[in-house]
C-alpha cells in the first residue's frame, strides 16, 4: 500500500530557498520539505563568496541594479532586478533575525559594522559574507529554525519522481496537487498531497563533467515543471564559474570570487597576467568574460590549468577571510600563502528555468518555482555574483507571502492514484545508467560548454536523442532508483539547453558561438513551450488506481 502524507504546502528542496519558503508558510500552514539527501547538501552549502545588498553609506540600490543588467547583458527584466535589489536590504535583516552572523568590521565610529567585499561587475562593496563560507552559515541557521519549527516535517532522502498533475493523470480538478517521491531508506514510493507545491529544486550544473556543484544539482525541478506543463525559459545561459581548484582529489571545490575581489591575480603558468587583455576590469570582469579567457588560454597554451595568485595578500588577511579555502588547499598540499592556486572553470549556476511571476507562480495552478530552478528575469544572459542567495531569500518570503494569502482552502482534491509497480522489474544492468550518465556529462562538455558552434550543437542534439530514448525505455520496465532518476531528468535538462542554445543565433552573455560572434540589436529571451498535456500511457499504468 503506498504510504500517503497530507499537507497545506509541499516543498520540494532544501537549500536557502526552500528553507526560507518553509519558515515564512510556518506560522499558519502545516509544511513537508522534501530533501533528497541530509538538509545541508544543498547547493547552498557550497556558496563562499556571499550574499549581494546595499548596505553601505557611499553605495545605493541604483548602482546595484544597474550593475545587475550590465551583468545581465541586456536581458534582465528590469522589474525584476529593481523588485529584488530594492528588497535586499529587509532581506539580509530578516536572515540577520533568523541567527545568520555575517562578518562585522569597526567601523568609522568604533561601533561594529558588516565587513563588506566587492566582487567581479559590482560597482561597490556590498557582498555580506561570513568568511569565506556564507552558504554554510545561511543554510545551518536556516535549518535549525526549520527543525525547530512545529509545522514543518522534514523528509530527507526522499528524492521527487513527478508532480502529480490532475490533467495529465485524467483527475477530477486542474492543477498541481503533490508530488510521488521515492523513499531512498524503504525504497517505496510515497504521495505526499497538498493543494501548493513549491520546487526549490536548484539547478542543473551537474549535466557537466566539470562542475562546482554538488551531485544532487540534476536539474529535477525544471524537468518535472516541464513535464507538467510549464514552460522555461533561457536554459542556454549556464554560468561557468571561472575558477575551480585544480587537483585531482578536489572534487569540484571551488575558489570564491571574493579572492579576485580582495586583489587576488590570474596568471599564466609562466607567471605572466593576461586578464586586461580581455576586459579593462582585468580580473574583477564579469564571470563569462573571465571564464572564456581561460578558457581560450588554456586551449591555446595546451595547459591543463591556469593560476590564481593571491600571496601578495599575506597570511594574515588570508587566515581571517578565507580559512576554509586555506584549510583545504593545504590538505592538498598548496599553500596559497606562497604559492599560487592552479584553476579551471567549471559550471556552477543555471541563469535560466521555469518560467514565474514575482510571486513566484508558474504556469501550472497550486505549483510553485524559487531559487535556482525559476526564472524570473533577474540575471538575465550572465548572473552577477552574489545575487543568488538574495534572489532565494526574496522571492521565497513573496512565495510564502501569497500561499499565505489564500489560505486555509475549505476542500481538497480527490486523492491522487497509488504508484503501480506490478509490471516493472529490478534492474539488474545499471551499468547502462553509469553510461549513459558518463556519456552525457562528456558530450555536454565538449559540445555545448563555455564555446559553441553549429556543428557542435548538432551533434549534441543527436547524441541526447539517442539517449532520451535509451533512457525511456529503461524508465518504462525498471523499477526506479534515484540515479535513474536523476538522469532521466538530466538528460530531459540537457536537451532543453541545447535546444535554446540552437534558437540563439547570437553571442550574448554566456553563450558564447564562434558561428555568431556578435550580439544582435535586439535582445530576446528564449521561450520553450512544452507539448499540450495528455494523458500519458506510461503515466497512467504505473500511476493506476488501486
Amino acid at each position: 500500500m503506498t504510504a500517503r502524507h497530507p499537507y497545506d504546502v509541499i516543498i520540494i528542496g532544501s537549500g536557502a530557498a526552500g528553507l526560507a519558503t518553509a519558515l515564512g508558510l510556518a506560522s499558519a500552514a502545516r509544511v513537508a520539505v522534501l530533501s533528497k539527501e541530509q538538509l545541508r547538501m544543498s547547493s547552498t552549502s557550497w556558496a563562499q563568496g556571499g550574499i549581494a545588498a546595499v548596505l553601505d553609506a557611499e553605495d545605493d540600490l541604483e548602482a546595484h541594479i544597474q550593475d545587475t543588467l550590465a551583468a545581465g547583458a541586456g536581458l534582465c527584466h528590469e522589474q525584476a532586478v529593481r523588485f529584488v535589489v530594492e528588497r535586499g536590504p529587509d532581506a539580509i535583516r530578516w536572515l540577520v533575525d533568523q541567527g545568520v552572523h555575517f562578518d562585522t568590521e569597526a567601523g568609522p565610529d568604533g561601533h561594529p559594522r558588516f565587513h563588506l567585499t566587492q566582487e567581479g561587475g559590482h560597482s561597490h562593496r556590498r557582498i555580506l559574507h561570513a568568511a569565506d563560507a556564507t552558504g554554510s552559515a545561511v543554510s545551518g541557521s536556516l535549518e535549525e529554525r526549520v527543525r525547530a519549527a512545529p509545522n514543518i516535517d522534514v523528509f530527507e532522502h526522499h528524492v521527487a519522481i513527478d508532480l502529480v498533475v490532475r490533467e495529465k493523470l485524467g483527475l477530477e480538478g486542474s492543477g498541481c496537487t503533490g508530488v510521488y517521491a521515492l523513499n531512498r531508506h524503504s525504497g517505496g514510493v510515497e504521495v505526499f498531497e497538498a493543494p501548493f507545491v513549491v520546487l526549490a529544486t536548484g539547478g542543473a550544473s551537474k549535466v557537466y563533467l566539470y562542475t562546482s556543484n554538488p551531485d544532487g544539482s540534476t536539474g529535477d525541478g525544471i524537468a518535472m515543471a516541464w513535464r507538467a506543463g510549464c514552460r522555461v525559459a533561457n536554459m542556454e545561459f549556464n554560468q561557468f564559474h571561472p575558477t575551480c581548484l585544480f587537483h585531482p582529489q578536489a572534487k569540484s571545490f571551488l575558489i570564491s570570487e571574493a579572492l579576485r575581489g580582495e586583489g587576488g591575480l590570474l596568471r599564466l603558468p609562466d607567471g605572466e597576467r593576461f586578464m586586461a587583455r580581455f576586459h579593462p576590469k582585468a580580473e574583477l570582469a564579469p564571470r563569462d568574460v573571465v571564464a572564456r579567457a581561460i578558457d581560450f588560454e588554456m586551449k591555446r597554451l595546451g595547459a591543463d590549468c591556469l593560476y590564481l595568485d593571491v600571496t601578495h595578500l599575506g597570511a594574515e588577511k588570508l587566515t581571517a577571510h578565507f580559512p576554509n579555502i586555506l584549510r583545504r588547499c593545504a590538505e592538498l598540499g598548496i599553500d596559497i600563502v606562497k604559492e599560487p592556486i592552479p584553476v579551471v572553470p567549471a559550471a556552477h549556476y543555471t541563469c535560466g528555468g521555469i518560467v514565474t511571476g514575482l510571486n513566484g507562480r508558474t504556469d501550472v495552478p497550486g505549483l510553485y518555482a524559487v531559487g535556482e530552478c525559476s526564472f524570473t528575469g533577474l540575471h538575465g544572459a550572465n548572473r552577477m555574483a552574489s545575487n543568488s542567495l538574495l534572489e532565494c531569500v526574496v522571492f521565497a518570503r513573496e512565495v510564502s507571502a501569497d500561499i499565505l494569502s489564500q489560505l486555509p482552502l475549505n476542500t481538497m482534491p480527490t486523492p491522487a492514484p497509488s504508484w503501480d509497480e506490478s509490471q516493472v522489474t529490478d534492474s539488474d544492468e545499471d551499468v547502462v545508467i553509469s553510461h549513459n550518465w558518463d556519456e552525457l556529462r562528456h558530450f555536454m562538455w565538449d559540445y555545448v560548454g563555455i564555446v559553441r558552434t553549429d556543428k557542435r550543437l548538432a551533434r549534441a542534439r543527436h547524441r541526447i536523442e539517442l539517449l532520451r530514448s535509451e533512457i525511456h525505455e529503461y524508465y518504462s520496465n525498471h523499477r526506479v532508483s534515484n540515479d535513474l532518476i536523476e538522469l532521466r531528468n538530466l538528460a530531459l535538462v540537457a536537451d532543453l539547453i541545447i535546444q535554446s542554445a540552437l534558437n540563439r543565433r547570437e553571442s550574448r552573455g554566456l553563450h558564447y558561438t564562434l558561428d555568431y560572434p556578435e550580439t544582435s540589436p535586439t535582445p530576446r529571451d528564449t521561450l520553450l513551450t512544452p507539448s499540450p498535456l495528455r494523458l500519458d500511457a506510461l503515466a497512467m499504468r504505473r500511476w493506476q488506481m488501486q
